[in-house]
């Protein structure tokens, strides 16, 4: 099994950045995928950004493209979200959430293991 930690939220301007870590222990190796997922209030979880722990390989939601970075240090076991350019609408509660056996994966059901979740909220 691994165990996520997620840090790194707050409250910022519009406009601002914030970088959000997301810490794994365990079973952490090359066969990891780690996804970012955000849920604002009266909201389904929705899909931000994926990488696999291997190579590297990366995916967005549009919404995010062009704004959010994702990536990974393999020796810290950490995964960071860079978000640049927040808007209020990035308001909400901000996972990590993995899964085994590699790949790229952007629904929520496909991930097994879960962070308890970081808040980020944007005021305009």
């Amino acid at each position: 099994q691994v165990q996520l930690v997620e840090s790194g939220g707050g409250l910022v301007q519009a406009g601002d950045s914030l970088r959000l870590s997301c810490l794994a222990s365990g079973r952490t190796y090359s066969g990891l995928t780690i996804g970012w997922f955000r849920q604002a209030p009266g909201k389904e979880r929705e899909f931000v950004t994926v990488i696999t722990w291997s190579g590297g390989s990366t995916y967005y939601a549009d919404s995010v493209k062009g704004r959010f970075t994702i990536s990974r240090d393999s020796a810290k076991n950490t995964v960071y979200l860079q978000m640049n350019s927040l808007k209020p609408e990035d308001t909400a509660i901000y996972f990590c959430a993995a899964r085994y056996y590699g790949g790229i994966y952007y629904r929520s059901h496909e991930y097994a293991y879960w962070g308890q979740g970081t808040q980020v909220t944007v005021s305009s």
